[in-house]
């Protein structure tokens, strides 16, 4: 086992990293830009670094900086958390070349499953199901995409290979703008990933968003942690998440989850990941996989009773898993709200410094946050600050405890996106279960215009 190892990140990952670390055993080096100096993870650590200014591309995209924390310092691996470098296959290469142990897949896996067109082929090949679309990346023969729209149906999506965040991808509803709508996606995926290529899919109407959490160790031994769902987003970015996901059944979790996990042990997969899919009349279809830790990875703590992230550690370290599918049982319901710094209705970031902070307690009631009364939350950064997550027995009382926690939550200073969480759990569509992706944005717009 590993006896110290550097953070490469900030905020409440970092925060959530260094205590599995510290529950281990295991030293930390925390690096931090210099208006992270004051975080509280940086307070705890067994060493920090500074590496550079505000700006994350001097700061923690600055590849040379991280390895050289680590060099001074003598850690023996590096943990990415998710964003910044976290699914960078080059970064994952500089980190082994220089000798350090990258904890999370191997830079091939990231590569594969980074590129969506690589990415499905090869979920083809295990037997994931996939959205029907263009086998691989479109050519660049008009006629040959016209043949491949007619063949898929009308709607369909183009989306950027290098894509992700809900960007580089466009909707098209009729022949007459495709050829225009493959070639302005073309254009922007070049310039924001640096990368062209793009493939079609079709475009499902009124999808949820499911996805199932996996661990592969490096022995070929791989499970699925039961599945989320992230319906709840606004912009492609998720709001809400929750485990199990309603209305799911034994048979479908059961005969996904195990192609995910054939699908990891085929790639020869190591470390977590999640597998996305869109969920429609009863169907999933393979989006994209996340070869990281996911910021909703502790609703599947909470029904698993599984430590993801001190998991990744020991199977980066050369450990087997310690369970097997069969020991793997989902009990309870786990529901998680970010909290961002941000108006609730306005979306517009809100950084400043916290007048108060008192956050939530009580039965079921976990919070992951690095904030704290007199925390000044810089505007360089994405706006969420904290998670509060919510257990019960059953979905009924995980959403009456969030309801107390969200009642109970205060942070005076900055505004935050907690009464719009409010809204959501008094909502009668999403106490029911069951929403799809776009129900959010809908329900804004009504609020907006009515």
């Amino acid at each position: 086992m590993f006896e110290k190892i550097l953070i490469a990140n900030r905020g409440e990952i970092a925060l959530r990293i260094q205590r599995a670390c510290r529950e281990m055993g295991i030293k930390t080096v925390v690096v931090h830009s210099e208006v992270d100096r004051e975080a509280k993870y940086v307070k705890l650590a067994d060493e920090s670094v500074c590496i550079g200014p505000a700006p994350s591309a001097l700061s923690y995209l600055n590849i040379p900086a991280i390895i050289s924390a680590a060099e001074v310092t003598d850690a023996q691996a590096i943990h990415p958390g998710y964003g910044f470098l976290s699914e960078n296959a080059d970064f994952a290469e500089r980190v082994e070349q220089s000798g350090f142990v990258f904890i999370g897949p191997r830079p091939a896996s990231i590569r594969l499953m980074g590129d969506k067109v690589s990415a499905k082929d090869a979920m083809k090949a295990a037997g994931v199901p996939c959205v029907p679309g263009s086998d691989g990346a479109l050519p660049e023969d008009p006629e040959e995409i016209l043949k491949i729209g007619r063949k898929v149906g009308y709607p369909v999506i183009i989306k950027a290979a290098g894509g992700g965040g809900g960007r580089g991808m466009r909707v098209v509803r009729s022949e007459e703008e495709l050829l225009k709508s493959v070639e302005m996606t073309r254009a922007e995926a070049g310039t924001a990933f640096g990368n062209p290529t793009v493939y079609m899919e079709k475009f499902l109407e009124n999808p949820r968003h499911i996805e199932i959490q996996v661990m592969a160790d490096e022995y070929g031994n791989a499970v699925y942690l039961g599945e989320r769902d992230c319906s709840m987003q606004r912009r492609h970015q998720k709001v809400i998440e929750e485990a199990p996901a309603p209305g799911i059944t034994e048979k479908q979790r059961k005969k996904v989850g195990e192609s995910c996990a054939e699908a990891c042990r085929q790639i020869g997969y190591r470390g977590a990941g999640t597998f996305e899919f869109l969920f429609e009349n009863g169907e999933f279809y393979f989006i994209e996989m996340n070869t990281r830790v996911q910021v909703e990875h502790p609703v599947t703590e909470q029904i698993t009773g599984i430590d993801i992230v001190q998991e990744q550690i020991r199977v980066a370290s050369g450990e087997k898993l310690r369970f097997s599918q069969k020991d793997i049982h989902l009990k309870g319901h786990a529901i998680e709200c970010r909290i961002n710094a941000e108006d609730p209705f306005k979306f517009v970031p809100s950084p400043g410094r916290i007048a108060t902070y008192h956050p939530p307690g009580g039965p079921g009631i976990r919070v992951d946050s690095h904030i704290y009364q007199g925390y000044f939350v810089p505007p360089n950064y994405d706006s969420m600050i904290g998670k509060v997550i919510a257990y019960g027995d059953t979905r009924d009382q995980a959403l009456a405890r969030m309801r107390v926690a969200l009642s109970e939550m205060v942070i005076e200073g900055i505004s935050t996106n907690i009464p719009l969480h409010q809204e959501l759990f008094a909502d009668p569509a999403f106490v029911k279960g069951g929403t799809s992706i776009h129900y959010l944005e809908k329900r804004l717009a009504q609020r907006k215009n009515g």
